[in-house]
């Protein structure tokens, strides 16, 4: 090696300290708590990938950087160098011993602090409260939940498909619409994707899209947020038998997936791993005449032909350990293009997938109209303008077949998954009808 030539030290990430053992390297992070024994300074660090010890004695630095070392703030950011040392004793088993220190950005004092905050407070400093090992820890089971969606789908070969955003028409009803202006026209923020997917199914054979969901519902409840993002897969000649064991295999998949890969995020959420444990096929199902059957046997009040509302959901799945498949609801209240059910025009080749411990619906499934002219009569019955539904009805003139879909979505299935008591926590930034900020 010439004299000119310089040592570079290897910038690396917590959590692959253990590829580093006995080698000098640097971590770039944040500190999150500073200690001192005088004449020894104790830094923890995070990175965003773990949290690191790290270690320097008052001879192991400069003056300058010793003294700034001392002075160090909770969440100022830093340039760490020293050698990696394996410890159990220490969080992630590794400790840093350091031979160099560099303030990159000096933190002032930092607002929210380990004693209580409110909801409101922590909500108005989102951007903050992202930092915690728990809001972390969700964020990452949210990107492994997206992930497994992703590639079981494209394992069962189902073609990617990006719907827009910008529609000119409803697909779930024109009540929860966010209108704006597209020029000259009017446009809504899109509902959902379905309606684009089974044009695409119609070319595609299967397909799914993954993408964001607006809907302008004026509700506060746990489970309720006015952005969401759904995966929404549509199956040319499927039943509505083929996409519930479709949505079986997915969700098994997925949740085996977070236990083998979110262990330790979900120990650190303080998730009881156990009851997804017992989230194995086949799940139980429900027709929805027997479903209103086990509510009035509960004594709950409900009316034959209405929605299931949270309580009712969560009344029926808190008999199982695993989802629950409620099946054949009333067309009445399912959207304009399900398929009325054969052995009762009533009712519709519908599925909504409930999950275990009160957490309501996280998939909405149903076999789609084939018909034109019961489509066409379904678009009226709704109070829709059959103009903006011309290109819909398109499909159905030309190559009409039997097809299928569901929607699931992510908030709500991390909201389960993770064992989370509001949605709040599971987007990074939430959407919520008092929420616009940050």
């Amino acid at each position: 090696m010439s004299e000119t030539t310089a040592v570079v030290t290897p910038w690396i990430r917590i959590r692959d300290a253990a590829d580093h053992v006995g080698s000098v390297v640097e971590v770039r992070g944040w500190v999150t708590h500073r200690r001192s024994s005088g004449k020894v300074q104790f830094l923890v660090v995070r990175d965003g990938s773990g949290l690191m010890q790290c270690v320097a004695g008052i001879k192991d630095l400069s003056p300058e950087q010793w003294e700034a070392s001392a002075a160090i703030t909770q969440e100022s950011a830093v340039r760490l160098r020293g050698t990696i040392k394996a410890d159990a004793r220490q969080v992630g088993g590794f400790e840093l011993g350091l031979t160099h220190l560099e303030v990159v950005a000096h933190a002032p004092d930092y607002p929210i602090s380990p004693k209580e905050h409110g909801v409101d407070f922590l909500m108005d400093h989102r951007h903050l409260w992202l930092r915690s090992p728990r809001q972390q820890a969700i964020l990452r089971v949210r990107a492994e939940i997206i992930a497994a969606f992703r590639d079981i789908m494209d394992r069962e070969g189902f073609t990617l498909v990006d719907a827009p955003i910008f529609t000119p028409n409803a697909c779930e009803g024109t009540t929860t619409l966010f209108e704006t202006q597209y020029f000259e026209d009017k446009a809504y923020l899109s509902q959902s994707g379905q309606l684009y997917m089974e044009a695409a199914a119609m070319a595609l054979g299967r397909v799914y899209c993954f993408g964001p969901a607006f809907r302008a519902e004026k509700s506060k409840t746990r489970r309720h947020l006015i952005e969401f993002w759904m995966m929404e897969p549509e199956w040319a000649w499927a039943t509505l038998e083929d996409v519930i064991q479709l949505e079986e295999r997915l969700l098994v998949g997925t949740v085996a997936r977070v236990l083998d890969r979110c262990r330790e995020d979900l120990k650190v959420i303080e998730r009881d791993t156990t009851k997804l444990e017992r989230v194995k096929g086949p799940f139980p199902r429900l027709h929805y005449n027997d479903a209103v059957r086990l509510l009035h046997e509960a004594g709950r009040e409900f009316e034959w032909g209405g929605d299931f509302g949270a309580p009712d959901e969560t009344e029926l799945s808190n008999r199982y350990d695993t989802p629950v498949f409620v099946t054949n609801y009333p067309a009445a209240v399912k959207a304009f293009y399900m398929e009325p059910d054969p052995a009762d025009p009533r009712l519709s080749l519908s599925c909504d997938c409930l999950a275990p411990e009160g957490y309501g619906e996280i998939i909405g499934s149903g076999q789609r109209m084939s018909n034109l002219d019961l489509l066409s009569s379904r678009i009226d019955e709704h109070g829709l303008p059959q103009s903006a539904f011309e290109w819909y009805k398109d499909l159905r003139r030309y190559g009409s077949v039997p097809h299928s879909g569901f929607g699931i979505g992510v908030e709500r299935t991390l909201c389960w998954i993770a064992g989370l008591d509001h949605v709040r926590e599971s987007a990074a930034f939430a959407r919520m009808l008092y929420r616009l900020t940050p």
